[in-house]
């Protein structure tokens, strides 16, 4: 049997439990007429972008959910994360100013020497068609019909030369993209370590 001060405090239990149990929130949206709403139900979906609070029945706000962020800021928000990203990459891969001279004078180095390359083949190439056009000229010069693999071999090194004019203007491209992107690199650089570029 229960003494009667424990039954007051079961009693008391019983009717708080269940104000407890049905504590409920309220959220707190503006609709579409610029009215304040307090729904128990929660915020229809095209409210949800605007932002909402969560209360409680007292009116204290427990919750605020701020409104979706606009294109604009959001592009904003994705324009910083990604430079953040660059600067900290840029960081790892330069410690000085020095650092960025050396890779870009490696860089240049290497398609200088590219360049030089496929300038030389396109030179040989030039070389060995003006000789078969030698030969073919003395061929007519003979009297002589030009044999087709001759003509064939003209045509190939006339392709061949394409190729390499091809080539060399693409590593020129890439050497002037390279200056570009190693300037912006220093420069970067340079703000980021507070020093003179």
């Amino acid at each position: 049997m229960l003494k009667p001060g424990s039954l007051r405090v079961a009693l008391l239990l019983g009717l708080l439990l269940p104000l407890g149990a049905g504590a409920t929130e309220l959220y707190r949206y503006v609709n579409d007429k610029g009215v304040t709403v307090l729904d128990r139900q929660g915020v229809p979906p095209q409210y949800i972008g605007k932002g909402y609070e969560v209360i409680n029945e007292q009116g204290r706000v427990i919750r605020v959910i701020p409104p979706a962020p606009s294109a604009e800021e959001m592009q904003r928000q994705l324009d910083e994360k990604a430079r953040a990203s660059s600067d900290a990459q840029l960081l790892r891969l330069y410690s000085t100013l020095e650092d960025v001279d050396r890779a870009k004078a490696r860089k240049l180095t290497e398609l200088d020497g590219l360049i030089g390359v496929a300038r030389g083949n396109l030179q040989s190439l030039r070389s060995q068609q003006a000789n078969l056009q030698g030969q073919a000229a003395d061929q007519e010069r003979a009297g002589r019909q030009v044999p087709e693999h001759l003509l064939a071999q003209i045509d190939n090194l006339k392709a061949e030369q394409e190729h390499a004019q091809q080539d060399i203007q693409r590593y020129e491209t890439a050497r002037q993209q390279a200056e570009a992107s190693f300037g912006a690199d220093r420069a970067r650089l340079a703000k980021l370590l507070g020093v003179q570029p």
